[in-house]
């Protein structure tokens, strides 16, 4: 078999939970209010070699509950893979990386949002599906914007 006619390889290695903050700074008052608070949702992904043929690839959600000027909570979360990834062309990496990897990060993110949520007293955040093939696209339109040197604008 020549070089141009192996298989490609995409093996997950480890899936692990890198990093994960929670703040409720205005506690024990914010549970006395019964508004409904104003969610956002802040998510990046990065990727990169760490190795021959391994990758890691991190999804980074970052989830702020407010009511009106006050802050009921704030969670962020890191949820990292480590990927085998041969015989890929090089022009397919990124978009595995930016597509694929986190696709298969998220359910596992989801559940750590909602869950630390939960045991800080508060009912679960739900995140809705994502379409990180969008938000790949997004990103590399504005990697290319800055490198053209024109601003960006969100």
């Amino acid at each position: 078999m020549s070089e141009n006619e192996q298989q490609s390889v995409f093996s997950i290695e480890k899936i692990y939970l890198k990093d994960l903050s929670l703040e409720v700074p205005n506690a024990p008052q914010i549970f006395l209010e019964r508004d409904t608070p104003q969610i956002d949702v802040q998510l990046n992904t990065q990727g990169g070699a760490i190795g021959d043929g391994i990758y890691q690839c991190m999804l980074t959600v970052t989830v702020t509950a407010k009511l009106k000027d006050s802050t009921m909570f704030l969670v962020e979360a890191s949820q990292a893979g480590i990927f085998r990834i041969s015989n890929v062309p090089e022009s397919e990496l990124d978009p595995v990386l930016g597509i694929a990897c986190p696709n298969i990060l998220f359910p596992y993110i989801r559940e750590v949002i909602s869950d630390v949520v939960v045991r800080a007293g508060f009912p679960p955040v739900l995140l809705n599906p994502m379409n990180f093939e969008t938000l790949y696209q997004q990103q590399k339109a504005e990697k290319q914007e800055q490198a053209a040197g024109a601003p960006v604008t969100h």
